[in-house]
């Protein structure tokens, strides 16, 4: 991924929040509810401020969660959320590079990524389907949040102005087509399954593994 990063608000020291997360934490957590396992370990790719992970910590308590970034200010975030909130299901963030083959865990029964594929390089796409496709069983889930582009599906207009404006501040960041992921996927024995309208023209994704 790349070294930049969004964050909505300033640091208040190590722990950070962005109000989008506050925003849509519930509507994902209620379609999390149909498409996760009802027990197991949870991996969320490129975390952020670690918001999201403590709220579905708290609602998904019989599953563990291992959160993941690849940016120390991100890192540090997740680490003072969890601290805070001291839920025994949340482990210590990991560093997860999305685009390397080299990710510092063997195995999960899900994966998440919640507004990542668009604020990254295609390389970091590619290489969270590779990624799931090595650690998750046959049937397990790959789920994703964020704006997408569809050829079933009219794109709003603050999306294309968004996708204008990732592609201004990094060439190699975009909104991306479900139709190029799902291709991708299916190449790496990932099916896709699902897609959800969620709020704020954003979508989720679900795929599973084959």
């Amino acid at each position: 991924m790349s070294g930049e990063r969004f964050y909505e608000t300033p640091s208040a020291g190590s722990r950070r929040s962005a109000p989008t997360a506050l925003r849509n934490r519930e509507p994902i957590a209620q379609i999390l509810g149909e498409w996760l396992p009802r027990s197991g370990l949870v991996l969320e790719i490129a975390s952020g401020t670690g918001e999201h992970v403590v709220h579905f910590a708290e609602r998904f308590s019989a599953l563990d969660w291992q959160p993941s970034d690849i940016h120390p200010d991100a890192l540090a975030s997740i680490e003072a959320w969890r601290e805070e909130a001291r839920l025994p299901n949340i482990r210590s963030p990991l560093v997860v590079d999305a685009s390397s083959a080299d990710w510092p865990i063997d195995r999960a029964d899900a994966i998440l990524s919640i507004n990542m594929v668009h604020i990254s390089p295609w390389t970091s796409a590619l290489g969270l389907l590779d990624g799931a496709a090595r650690l998750l069983a046959p049937g397990a889930p790959l789920i994703l949040y964020g704006p997408w582009l569809s050829a079933d599906r009219a794109t709003a207009r603050s999306n294309l102005d968004f996708d204008s404006e990732l592609k201004a501040r990094n060439p190699e960041w975009g909104l991306r087509h479900v139709e190029d992921f799902s291709s991708a996927a299916a190449e790496r024995g990932l099916q896709f399954v699902d897609i959800r309208a969620m709020p704020a023209n954003n979508s989720m994704l679900l795929l599973r593994r084959r």
